[in-house]
């Protein structure tokens, strides 16, 4: 398939700290979309039971929202990963910060063994909103909540969710490709 007809699969995970290796994915949202029009093709939102809290860094947690309540029906990795593997099939993977998400999203896929059907290209909405600085010149940080203000787009809260992050990250592309 040719890589400008592939979805997008853009992705926002929740983790409990920032070293994929240490910590693990406690949510994940995910928005398919059409690269040509953004049509919604599928999403995904989900709580990723965790298997080593203790591990989990106490900002991170208070970040996330993390809370044994909330997780209580919270899906096991494997199972998530499955899910996502389907929705993601052929999609080239996008994020705000692909370096960290993707991190964590390879890191799933080697821990469960499930196999990564997505194109090998990645979108980074920070490189993007970066290479585009000259359309954007009052633009000077490139952060999701720097890029959601100037687009005048309502900054995620706090607790992060995922799936409020991938919204954000879908308003914020299709701001930045206008353009």
């Amino acid at each position: 398939m040719d890589y400008l007809k592939r979805p997008l699969a853009i992705t926002d995970t929740e983790t409990t700290g920032l070293d994929a290796q240490i910590h693990e994915i406690i949510e994940i949202g995910l928005i398919v979309v059409d690269q040509q029009s953004f049509k919604i093709l599928d999403k995904l939102d989900v709580k990723v039971k965790p298997v080593h809290i203790k591990t989990g860094v106490k900002k991170a947690l208070e970040f996330t929202g993390y809370n044994e309540k909330d997780w209580k029906k919270a899906w096991d990795l494997e199972e998530v990963m499955k899910i996502y593997a389907e929705k993601t099939k052929d999609a080239i993977f996008t994020a705000q910060n692909t370096y960290s998400d993707w991190a964590f999203i390879n890191e799933a896929f080697k821990l469960t063994g499930v196999e990564d059907p997505m194109d090998y290209h990645r979108l980074d909405l920070f490189s993007i909103g970066w290479a585009k600085r000259d359309k954007f010149p009052d633009m000077t940080k490139f952060s999701l909540s720097s890029m959601c203000k100037y687009f005048g787009i309502e900054v995620e809260p706090i607790p992060h969710r995922a799936m409020n992050g991938a919204k954000k990250e879908l308003e914020v592309l299709k701001h930045l490709m206008k353009n």
